[in-house]
């Protein structure tokens, strides 16, 4: 971080954090889609990367532009600068966006240990013909979506570190469209496995843990995580 503190205040004219946080956002995407080809490989599908559902599928549509938005605008913020318009940062603060790119680099090495805890479990959307074994250990044992509180935490940093109105709505869908899908696939968990999931779901937080206790399920149960 003293690194990265450096940098801005030496050479103001670019935007370090920025760019630590775009080629972050760029590895983050460019592993979902390596366990993408993981899962096409294993499973026969590409792991709901184009979900079977109709919702998913037009949600998939606002998304990737979403997703798109989010590795360049820090990256055309390092590169090209402060920009006219919505473009341009509401303040700045090489301190605060510093401190944010540190926190984002480790919502993403957390992140990898999500997906690696997930293993073969791991999907992207819904299927309701899909079954998956429930993963309840590590990060799961005390939140449900992990990995969506991470990308909260990651989207929430770069909205720091680049505080654009464009970078700000981009933010904020992102954030409302995670919270919409946790909530989708709760409800399509809980019609699968009934009342496993609904122990499950009463003894874990959404995306902050409700306990220090991790959950330890009574017996051995499977369904998609």
């Amino acid at each position: 971080m003293a690194t990265l503190l450096a940098f801005s205040v030496f050479w103001p004219g670019h935007n370090y954090p920025a760019l630590i946080v775009g080629l972050l956002m760029g590895a983050y995407w460019a592993r979902v889609l390596k366990l993408v080809r993981r899962t096409r490989r294993m499973a026969g599908h590409g792991a709901n990367f184009v979900p079977p559902e109709p919702l998913g599928r037009a949600l998939r549509l606002l998304w990737m532009p979403i997703v798109g938005l989010w590795i360049i605008l820090p990256l055309l913020a390092f590169f090209v600068g402060r920009g006219p318009g919505v473009l341009a940062p509401l303040f700045v603060s090489p301190a605060l966006a510093c401190l944010a790119a540190a926190i984002a680099v480790g919502a993403f090495a957390a992140t990898l240990v999500c997906w690696k805890r997930m293993g073969k479990s791991w999907r992207m959307g819904i299927d309701p013909g899909d079954k998956t074994q429930l993963v309840c250990s590590g990060p799961y044992a005390y939140v449900r979506h992990p990995i969506y509180a991470l990308s909260s935490l990651l989207m929430l940093m770069t909205m720091l570190v680049l505080p654009s109105p464009l970078m700000l709505g981009v933010g904020v869908i992102h954030l409302l469209l995670l919270q919409w899908e946790a909530r989708r696939e709760e409800q399509y968990l809980v019609q699968l496995h009934g009342e496993d999931y609904r122990i499950y779901r009463s003894r874990t937080g959404r995306f902050v843990p409700r306990s220090l206790s991790p959950y330890a399920p009574l017996q051995s149960v499977t369904h998609h995580a």
